[in-house]
C-alpha cells in the first residue's frame, strides 16, 4: 500500500543528500519545499517534490491519499534523552523546592533518584509496563517518532533488569523507534553508601553480562557529577561497557564541570548530555570529535538552573541536539514542541536551529540519523502533519498550542489510540 500526502504548504527538513548532522552556521538553514507532496511505500519515503512535479496516482486500489489541506509536514522529533520508565511522580519534592529546599538537599535526605528507585523497586513488571505504555502514547501524540529510554531508577540488579525488560517490551509493541540505555550508575544506593567501588563491581561483573546476553541495551550511561560518580568512575564503567558492546552516552556538567566531557569523548561517547555548565576546555574537547552535545532545556526550566551555552557552541562551529530529559524529578515533560520553544526563548536558538537540533542532530545522538531525522528518499516515514500555520517557526512561537493534526509512523497514519 502506497501513502501519498498532497497539498503540503511546506515540506520541512528535506534532503537530497543525507547528512549525519548539521553543525555551526549550517544550523541556521532549513531546506523545505512549498506546495509539496510526499509518497511513502513499505514504511519508507519513496518520493517527494512540488505539486507541479507530482505525476498523480497509477494504482488507486493500492493508494491512500491524505490531503494536508495547506498544513506543513515535518520529520518526527527524535528525543534522545528520556527516563520514561519510572514508577510514580514526585510533585511533593517540587513543592518542597518551591518552599526553598534545594535539589541537592532533597537528594541528601533520601529524595530525588533514590526516592524514585524505592518506588520502582516496589512496582511490579506489569504495572511498570502499563504505566510506560500510557506515557508513550502521549509522547507519540506530541510528535515524537523516536525515543531513547534509560534505566537508572532501579539501582538494584533485579530492578535495573526490570526496567530494561520493560523497554524491550515497548520496543516490540510500539510503532515508535526506541533505543535503550543502561544507566545503573545514576546514583549510589543507600546500601552501598561508602562502598561505591563495590556497586560499580556489581554493575560490571553481574549486570553487564546479563544485559549483553539478553540484548537489553544499546548504550551505557553514567551520571558524572559531584556527589554521584567521578571521572575515574566514568572511565572504568565506559571501558567495561564497551567490552559488552555498549557505546557510551553520558550525563555530564549538570551542576559542575569535572572533566567528564573530555573523558566521554576519549571513550567514544555518542553524546554528552546536560551541559548546563561548560568550560572552555569542555568545548575544546568536542572540537573535531564525533560526539554530539545534547542540551535539555526543560530540565533547566523546571529546576531553575542555568541553560547550557548553546549559542556559544554553534558559534564555534559545533553541532548540538535537543532532548526532553523526561523524568519525574527534574523534567516532567515529554513534549518536544515545548523543548524547542524553550531553546528559542531561553537559549537564543532560531527556529531553524531548534528544528535541526531536535530532528537530524538528535537522531544522530541516538545513532539513527541514517534512518530518521529528515525527509529523504529511503528514510523511515516517521512524520507529522500540522494544522495550517503562517510559518514553520510558528511551532516554537506558539509554545502553548498543539499544532499537530496527524501522526505517521512507519508509513502508517495513526488513529487516536496510536494503533
Amino acid at each position: 500500500m502506497k501513502l501519498v500526502i498532497k497539498n503540503i504548504n511546506k515540506l520541512v527538513q528535506t534532503e537530497e543528500t543525507t547528512r549525519k548532522w548539521v553543525a555551526g552556521s549550517d544550523m541556521k538553514t532549513i531546506n523545505y519545499l512549498e506546495d509539496a507532496f510526499i509518497e511513502i511505500e513499505n514504511g519508507l519515503i519513496s518520493n517527494f517534490g512540488t505539486m507541479e512535479q507530482w505525476n498523480g496516482i497509477d494504482d488507486w486500489n493500492n493508494t491512500q491519499i491524505i490531503d494536508a489541506e495547506d498544513g506543513m509536514v515535518f520529520p518526527s522529533y527524535c528525543d534522545s534523552h528520556t527516563h520514561l520508565v519510572h514508577a510514580s511522580t514526585r510533585e511533593d519534592e517540587w513543592i518542597e523546592r518551591i518552599k526553598g529546599t534545594s535539589y541537592k538537599e532533597i537528594a541528601d535526605n533520601g529524595g530525588g533518584i533514590l526516592n524514585s528507585a524505592k518506588k520502582l523497586q516496589e512496582t511490579s513488571f506489569e504495572d511498570l509496563l502499563n504505566q510506560a505504555k500510557d506515557r508513550l502514547k502521549k509522547v507519540i501524540q506530541s510528535g515524537t517518532g523516536a525515543i531513547e529510554i534509560k534505566s537508572g531508577y532501579g539501582l538494584t540488579l533485579e530492578s535495573e533488569l526490570k526496567i530494561l525488560r520493560v523497554i524491550k517490551e515497548l520496543k516490540n509493541s510500539s510503532p515508535v523507534t526506541i533505543k535503550a540505555t543502561l544507566l545503573a550508575a545514576h546514583a549510589l544506593p543507600l546500601e552501598f553508601k561508602g562502598r561505591k567501588d563495590e556497586y560499580l563491581d556489581l554493575i560490571i561483573d553481574k549486570l553487564l553480562p546479563i544485559v549483553e546476553q539478553e540484548g537489553l541495551a544499546d548504550y551505557i550511561d553514567i551520571f558524572c557529577e559531584e556527589g554521584y560518580f567521578s571521572v575515574s568512575d566514568l572511565n572504568r564503567l565506559l571501558i567495561a561497557g564497551k567490552k559488552h558492546g555498549l557505546q557510551a552516552k553520558t550525563h555530564v556538567n549538570q551542576f559542575t564541570s569535572l572533566g567528564g566531557v573530555k573523558a566521554s569523548v576519549e571513550n567514544g561517547a555518542l553524546s554528552v548530555d546536560h551541559l548546563e555548565i561548560m568550560s572552555d576546555q569542555d568545548m575544546e574537547s568536542l572540537q573535531g570529535s564525533s560526539c554530539m552535545a545534547t542540551f535539555l532545556p526543560s530540565c533547566s526550566f523546571f529546576l531553575g538552573i542555568p541553560y547550557g551555552p548553546a549559542r556559544e557552541l554553534i558559534n564555534k562551529g559545533l553541532p548540538l541536539a535537543l532532548a526532553s530529559d523526561y523524568n519525574p524529578g527534574s523534567s516532567p515533560n515529554w513534549n518536544m514542541n515545548l523543548v524547542t520553544s524553550l531553546a528559542c526563548i531561553k537559549m537564543n536558538l532560531t527556529p531553524e536551529e531548534a528544528i535541526n537540533a531536535s530532528t537530524i542532530n538528535s537522531a544522530y545522538a541516538m545513532g539513527i540519523s541514517d534512518k530518521l531525522g529528515s525527509i529523504a528518499i529511503g528514510k523511515k516515514a516517521n512524520l507529522f502533519i500540522t494544522k495550517p500555520m503562517p510559518s514553520y517557526g510558528f511551532m516554537q512561537y506558539s509554545f502553548g498550542e498543539n499544532n499537530i493534526e496527524n501522526i505517521i509512523l512507519n508509513g502508517k497514519i495513526l488513529n487516536p489510540n496510536n494503533e
